[in-house]
């Protein structure tokens, strides 16, 4: 062998006594290998610097090695929101002990979810991580026509079995939040919520409706927005038309809740002095706010990672892989 040459499988083969085939299987999964041989063949490797072909290694083992982070949502989001950013930091954390490469599909708003679907069963990927799950963007139906296994990070709308899933206890932790409203001696509270066409969204302003409701206040006082700092703003300046009174709001996004922020100055209001402001998520950008947020922590980096755990552990062959829901923590800040 030449000094610029790659060793070959049959080098490595002769140099560890084996067989070509069994150097095969050894340094593909070591299926129906003896550990003496194994041993062997992996010593030979070393030695030689022998690097596996990637694509006949996956010819052998029908497998990738590699796995897919879906996220339907626009480029634009995907590049700013910080999320999706905590997820793509928690999936790399986990995969970085790992040979496992990793895929960005952005599937778009409105994109045919058969598309994905072909693709999942085309065997271009070995797994699937799907963050911020939209109820109409077909991704369970094609998870559940898939053999590939998938885990979510945030929970799916339908109670499949086949469904597993990763998430924070969005309603606990926004009934966190508003109790802390309420307990601070508050009475009007508004509530900017996220979209209704993700599981959060609906959760967060169950809970925001839920202390409420026990603490026997009005739970008129809401708009919709989008986890954006634009709707944010929009859903404050609207609110403060139609409900004046209000001393205190609770956002479903820390992003939404600068947007608030900033309408509330634009108002004339004062943080917390005549309005008081809490967030969810705490994913950097809340404690550095004016004044810092008090926020509801989304361990978002955490539950990335934990949803690659389960999908290495759906690929190495279990079923039985248990939902994970995180418990949330109130973080109390100027700004209530």
């Amino acid at each position: 062998m030449s000094a610029t040459a790659q060793p070959t499988l049959d080098e490595v083969a002769a140099a560890a006594g084996v067989s070509r085939s069994t150097a095969s299987r050894a340094l593909n999964g070591g299926a129906r290998v003896s550990p003496q041989a194994q041993a062997a063949v992996d010593d030979a490797a070393a030695r030689l610097g022998y690097v596996p072909n990637r694509a006949a290694r996956s010819l052998v083992t029908r497998r990738t090695d590699s796995i897919a982070l879906v996220v339907p949502e626009p480029d634009e989001r995907v590049l700013s929101d910080p999320f999706i950013g905590g997820t793509l930091r928690g999936v790399g954390a986990a995969l970085a002990a790992t040979d496992l490469q990793l895929l960005l599909i952005i599937a778009r708003p409105g994109e045919s979810p058969r598309r994905l679907a072909r693709y999942l069963r085309a065997g271009h990927v070995d797994g699937v991580v799907i963050a911020s799950h939209h109820r109409e963007d077909g991704l369970e139906e094609a998870v559940l026509a898939s053999p590939v296994p998938a885990v979510f990070v945030g929970r799916p709308f339908a109670a499949t079995e086949g469904l597993i899933y990763t998430d924070v206890d969005n309603r606990a932790g926004a009934r966190q939040a508003v109790q802390h409203l309420v307990d601070t001696g508050r009475t009007r509270i508004a509530h900017i919520a996220g979209p209704a066409d993700m599981a959060a969204g609906l959760d967060r302003r169950d809970g925001w409706s839920d202390v409420l409701t026990d603490a026997g206040l009005p739970a008129d006082a809401f708009a919709s927005g989008e986890f954006t700092v634009a709707s944010g703003h929009r859903a404050m300046t609207d609110l403060l038309a139609v409900h004046p009174d209000l001393d205190a709001v609770f956002a479903a996004s820390d992003s939404m809740a600068l947007g608030a922020l900033e309408a509330l100055r634009a108002h004339g209001r004062r943080v917390p002095e005549d309005v008081s402001v809490v967030g969810f998520d705490d994913l950097g950008v809340a404690a550095s706010m004016t004044p810092p947020l008090t926020t509801v922590r989304n361990p978002v980096v955490e539950m990335a990672s934990c949803a690659v755990e389960q999908l290495l552990t759906l690929l190495s062959g279990k079923r039985d892989v248990p939902t994970v829901v995180f418990p949330p923590e109130l973080v109390v800040r100027a700004s209530t």
